[in-house]
């Protein structure tokens, strides 16, 4: 799983330019801004496509119609266009009613949404489940539109809104074991290019690679519109849920924030201890906060119903950064080299996955001769020598049938990358053996040993 020969410059080039070409795309809950998004994915790793008919129930919910824009402007009694939606798809709030009509000033006033705090931006509202209509402006923009209040205006939203489908994608790798490590990113939101975007790419270029590699665990990447969409793809696997043994959020990927991790519901599942080990191990501040029921899809994924080992990798949090969610999450916003530095710390994350087994000793009874085996001249060759030489003294100790190699490195205060070499370096000398026979043994606790293991003397 090591990503060797990968350059991460140039991947974080390669990221940004997806980005961008998916950038101008009307995305929304439902339409055809999402399945051009999903057959532009698929043009770098195949994605199956899925289409849930409008009405179909899910669980608590039900698939909404189908909602699709063509043009929307507000013009002024000359016939100048104030407020075009070609010019940004953000000016019409999602899943606004179709309207042609003339309207006043104090008609038009209570259907605008602006921000006062940045007068150049233009928020990112939506209506998804009320009949109504409206447009999100600048501040500048309110401003002319008032200037002008003693004359009507005309508006127009030239939408469709229909029975039609809910879409979603979906890219299953299957590995040696059924056990899934699943991965979510949104799919719905229009032109912002950090909140959506960013972990649609990471999450793509991880399916990517990972699909060149032999893989332990299955990988199952759902790129879906936020709450209905993750509603509809839990309710339509419900029986197979069950093989979830890990799972990542992917969002905000590409700021120069740190990195932050959003923890599971249960607090203390793997995917937990994993993530907050590699970011612990990185050489780079992050921070790391506790579940809460808002936000992005974890909320779906965690709830109670299905409590899944779900977490949330983010670098700044949703709702923390002023951009979030205006026309000022552009492709500025979003930098080569913090998306590289996202998928790195994905793939680590996945690599201690792939590597956490449990093992046991194959001489336990005192320490054996390390040196007539050379591994002490081993270490003292490297610079790094005095902590691979510690990391097999941990091995060799904590090795006995039930611990995973990230418990060990955690007790060990050390990075998992150099446990797992002292593990494969023990095995090479025949003094360490795997001790589990499936990629779900890692879930062992610590107090159920591997005890069909007869361990020698040595």
């Amino acid at each position: 799983m090591e990503p060797d020969n990968i350059n991460l410059d140039e991947l974080g080039c390669e990221l940004h330019e997806l980005i961008a070409r998916l950038y101008p795309i009307h995305r929304c809950i439902s339409g055809d801004g999402v399945r051009e998004t999903l057959a532009i994915l698929n043009e770098h790793v195949p994605v199956e496509v899925h289409e849930v008919p409008s009405g179909t129930q899910v669980l608590d919910w039900t698939v909404p119609r189908e909602w699709n824009v063509r043009d929307a402007y507000i013009k002024d009694a000359d016939g100048r266009r104030l407020v075009d939606y070609r010019r940004s798809n953000l000016h019409v709030v999602q899943y606004s009613r179709p309207l042609r009509r003339v309207v006043s000033w104090d008609e038009l006033e209570q259907h605008l949404h602006t921000l006062d705090e940045h007068p150049d931006w233009i928020p990112y509202r939506t209506a998804y489940y009320s009949d109504t209509w409206g447009f999100c402006l600048s501040r500048r923009q309110y401003d002319e539109l008032k200037n002008r209040a003693g004359r009507p205006f005309e508006v127009r939203i030239d939408a469709t809104l229909q029975d039609g489908s809910l879409t979603y994608g979906e890219i299953y790798l299957p590995g040696e074991s059924r056990d899934e490590v699943l991965i979510s990113a949104h799919v719905c939101h229009p032109s912002m290019a950090n909140d959506n975007l960013s972990g649609l790419a990471v999450a793509a270029y991880l399916a990517k690679h990972l699909s060149t590699r032999r893989r332990r665990y299955s990988y199952r990447f759902v790129f879906a519109p936020g709450t209905i969409g993750a509603i509809t793809w839990l309710s339509r696997n419900e029986r197979n849920v069950g093989r979830v043994k890990h799972g990542l959020v992917l969002a905000l990927l590409g700021d120069e924030g740190n990195t932050t991790y959003k923890r599971s519901r249960r607090g203390n599942a793997q995917i937990d201890r994993a993530v907050e080990h590699v970011l612990a191990h990185s050489g780079s501040d992050y921070s790391t906060v506790d579940f809460t029921p808002f936000g992005y899809d974890q909320r779906q994924f965690c709830s109670p119903g299905f409590d899944l080992p779900m977490g949330c990798l983010m670098r700044s949090a949703n709702g923390h950064f002023p951009q979030y969610h205006t026309s000022a999450d552009d492709l500025d916003l979003v930098k080569p080299a913090s998306l590289a530095d996202s998928w790195s710390k994905c793939l680590s994350v996945i690599e201690l996955l792939e590597n956490n087994r449990v093992y046991r000793n194959l001489s336990p009874k005192g320490e054996p001769q390390l040196g007539r085996r050379g591994l002490y001249e081993l270490s003292a060759s490297r610079q790094d020598g005095a902590v691979l030489q510690q990391a097999v003294l941990w091995v060799l100790n904590f090795a006995d049938g039930s611990r995973t190699l990230l418990e060990i490195a955690e007790r060990a205060s050390l990075g998992f990358a150099v446990i797992r070499e002292a593990a494969e370096l023990l095995i090479r000398h025949d003094l360490l053996a795997p001790c589990e026979k499936t990629a779900a043994q890692e879930n062992l606790s610590a107090t159920t040993p591997c005890l069909h293991a007869s361990p020698s003397s040595g």
